[in-house]
């Protein structure tokens, strides 16, 4: 069976696995992971909803062409680092095309006029999700309309970094009723963009200590944002619990010179200075008087910073 789409972000040679999962373009792993699971109990052969045998082998080739490639593309580190910036590009290009979009849904017409995009957003991909699965004669046309209001979602999205500039003209629609030119500018979103999932996601894992993989989210979000201080100031802390101060002080830097009033570089600049300012040529750290000097501890779970950070795990 072919599972040819041609609507929403589909149109545009790209794969939306969001909208095959029917989660948000913003959705965590582990909701991400929540939701495939529900899909897979849906369309395994196995499952009580695919009695006959036409229905079961459409369920298994419905897994096995889109969910599972699409659960494995978002779940995957590289792989969906990647694909959130082809996704933010996609956005940017779209708030400047906006007139050649056409929108075929009465939901996706509704969320490119709505103020309030977030809510209305989120609603329909929930309530959508409840049913995707149900009719699996029809899935590719809910898929579809899944990836319609993702496009909408990040044409909006976009439009709200060019705040200066007008409002992009309305998308044209299939309907023979007349349309307003212009979009109504977008609303400001919440503090929810791509990159502000990269940081809720990296202050999780730093108040777990998982610096690694905190840098890693750290790291994707500075590639989308280079000049974010939150997230030099974050990335700045991620390496001096692990004690690789060079590195933290250049992060602390970029934090002050982009927001002089970051309070986390603040608090932990001035300490770093001293500390780095106390350490002989050879990289020893002098420890106090009643101790021996050692190397500094690479582990991150003590070494120099040891006293700042008082031993605790967050």
């Amino acid at each position: 069976m072919s599972f040819k789409i041609d609507r929403g972000l589909f149109k545009y040679d790209f794969i939306d696995h969001h909208a095959i999962l029917c989660v948000p373009v913003d959705a965590d792993v582990k909701e991400i992971r929540k939701r495939y699971l529900q899909i897979a109990r849906r369309l395994h052969p196995d499952s009580s909803f695919t009695e006959s045998a036409a229905q079961k082998q459409l369920g298994n080739e419905l897994l096995s062409k889109l969910v599972n490639p699409a659960y494995e593309k978002l779940t995957g580190d590289r792989t969906h680092a990647e694909y959130i910036v082809i996704l933010s590009q996609i956005g940017k290009r779209l708030a400047q095309e906006s007139t050649s979009v056409t929108l075929n849904t009465d939901l996706a017409r509704q969320l490119a006029e709505t103020p309030n995009v977030e809510h209305f957003y989120k609603n329909a991909i929930a309530k959508l999700a409840q049913t995707q699965y149900d009719s699996l004669e029809q899935a590719l046309q809910v898929i579809a309309q899944v990836s319609e209001l993702n496009l909408v979602y990040l044409m909006r999205s976009a439009g709200k970094s060019s705040a200066a500039s007008p409002p992009p003209a309305q998308p044209k629609v299939q309907s023979g009723t007349p349309q307003p030119n212009t979009l109504p500018e977008p609303a400001p979103l919440k503090e929810d963009s791509i990159v502000e999932q990269y940081v809720r996601r990296a202050q999780s894992l730093i108040d777990k200590n998982q610096f690694p993989q905190a840098k890693v989210e750290l790291q994707d979000a500075l590639k989308l944002e280079p000049k974010n201080s939150r997230c030099h100031s974050l990335i700045a802390m991620v390496y001096l619990k692990q004690n690789q101060l060079k590195m933290a002080k250049i992060h602390f830097d970029n934090a002050l010179k982009l927001d002089p009033n970051d309070v986390t570089a603040l608090q932990w600049k001035p300490k770093l200075d001293k500390a780095l300012g106390q350490q002989p040529s050879d990289h020893k750290v002098t420890s106090s008087p009643n101790n021996k000097d050692k190397q500094p501890d690479k582990s991150g779970s003590g070494g120099l910073f040891g006293g700042f950070f008082g031993g605790k795990k967050k």
